[in-house]
């Protein structure tokens, strides 16, 4: 069995946020560069660097393996050149290993890790609008991701989440959580909420997911599940959060100056990407419904918007939201059936491109989360639950499919859920020994006697 085939039995996907099959990407053709996204990309998350510190030799293992996979001539990990100790853990794991794997230092800015970026940085290549890394010979995986492919590598399939618990909790931490594992669980293991009233960040603060406390309270460690942030109700991030369509299009009609800072900042247009937030909104502010204005080219570069927020959250003088408006008319387009179509091959990024790249702790304090920047996690906890819910559906592709039933004992490891045949999907396997209690949807699994 080779690594793509033990790759995709053990279900794994990318644990950077979108959660795309692994297996599909190991099985590409034409790959010259393997980079290996170390970046950690948002403010606060502080996953893979723990990870990179310790388990280098695992991540530098997959690496190689990965890299021998794709029968690339190259192969990378990325990280920021303000990591020395994950830079340290790895050289020495190279060393050590005498992989075939290269450290490449990157700056200190948001989104370092946004793929299109990183391959830019490091092969100095602009993958095209709407197109992906591979169009320029690249794969581009996480370091996560790596450490479950050294998990494949052994026959272990994927039923373990790292995450970052941080913001207003008792003790910031990081948390190994069977997948399914549920958010209060969590939010013990990180000593509980400094509020009574909070909102909850899945992800990073600036692309991640917001939820109510009661959403929070109701959810469930997925494939996906980077980290938690935990926020006052009053931060800017809720506001935002808040603000229905019908009022971020009034605002857009009433506030938008046209001052053009959301693109002039924007990570793709400086990739030579033909993305104008500014016109977008121009466009979008004239009342008319976003299905009529699908046919405006301006409008459809929307779908080349990566979500990143900087448009929003650092960008904006006015403090509107022209991502949630390019939300909206990628979410138009879906709906229709429009795809993005592919750009212009061989695209100059901007010359002022690298004058333009935002600090990290910048975007993390215009974000509101400034005062948790420099919060290093309290300890490693492992969460021992006794009851998980797994969704089936937390990657991109066809949700899996139950092949267990209703009252079945399964053991820890065991496939529960298996990928449509002839769909993009993946495999899922019981994080926890015990008795299904629930098929849906998600599977929910019990401990016996709990």
């Amino acid at each position: 069995m080779n690594l793509q085939q033990q790759v995709q039995q053990a279900g794994v996907v990318g644990c950077g946020g979108a959660g795309f099959p692994t297996h599909v990407k190991l099985a590409a053709q034409g790959v010259d560069t393997l980079i290996i996204n170390g970046a950690e990309c948002e403010p606060l998350l502080r996953t893979d660097r723990y990870l990179m510190r310790e388990q280098p030799a695992a991540i530098v293992a997959a690496t190689a393996a990965a890299k021998a996979q794709l029968g690339a001539a190259k192969a990378y990990i990325a990280l920021k050149e303000s990591y020395h100790a994950e830079i340290a853990a790895l050289q020495a794991a190279i060393d050590a290993l005498a992989a075939p794997v290269e450290l490449f230092l990157l700056k200190n800015f948001y989104p370092a890790g946004d793929e299109q970026v990183q391959v830019y940085e490091v092969t100095g290549r602009v993958v095209p609008p709407g197109g992906i890394p591979l169009d320029v010979g690249c794969v581009v995986s996480n370091a996560a991701t790596m450490f479950a492919v050294h998990h494949a590598m052994q026959g272990r399939p994927f039923t373990q989440k790292y995450l970052t618990i941080t913001g207003a909790v008792a003790s910031p931490c990081i948390i190994k959580a069977p997948l399914g594992t549920s958010f209060a669980d969590c939010l013990a293991l990180a000593g509980g909420a400094l509020e009574d009233d909070f909102m909850v960040v899945s992800g990073g603060p600036m692309m991640g997911k917001a939820m109510t406390k009661d959403e929070a309270l109701a959810s469930h460690v997925s494939k996906t599940t980077s980290g938690y942030l935990l926020l006052p109700q009053r931060t800017r991030l809720w506001q935002h959060a808040q603000l229905s369509t019908t009022h971020i299009r009034n605002r857009a009609r009433a506030a938008c100056i046209q001052c053009s800072f959301c693109t002039q900042l924007c990570p793709r247009w400086l990739l030579g990407h033909p993305l104008e937030p500014h016109k977008i909104m121009r466009r979008t502010a004239g009342g008319q419904a976003i299905e009529e204005l699908l046919d405006d080219p301006v409008v459809r570069a929307a779908q080349y918007c990566c979500e990143c927020g900087v448009c929003e959250l650092y960008a904006c003088p006015m403090e509107l939201n022209p991502r949630r408006i390019n939300v909206l008319i990628k979410q138009a387009c879906q709906q229709q059936g429009l795809r993005p179509e592919k750009g212009q091959a061989n695209l100059q990024a901007r010359d002022y491109r690298a004058d333009r790249r935002i600090p990290t702790q910048k975007a993390a304090m215009r974000a509101g989360v400034g005062k948790w920047y420099a919060t290093e996690p309290a300890q490693f906890v492992q969460a021992t639950p006794s009851e998980v819910c797994i969704a089936l559906n937390a990657h991109i592709g066809a949700p899996a499919q139950p092949i267990v039933e209703l009252g079945q004992r399964v053991t820890l490891g065991q496939r529960i859920a298996a990928a449509p045949a002839d769909k993009l999907g993946v495999d899922y396997h019981a994080s926890i020994a015990g008795v299904i209690t629930s098929v849906g949807d998600a599977i929910t699994i019990r401990q016996e006697g709990s």
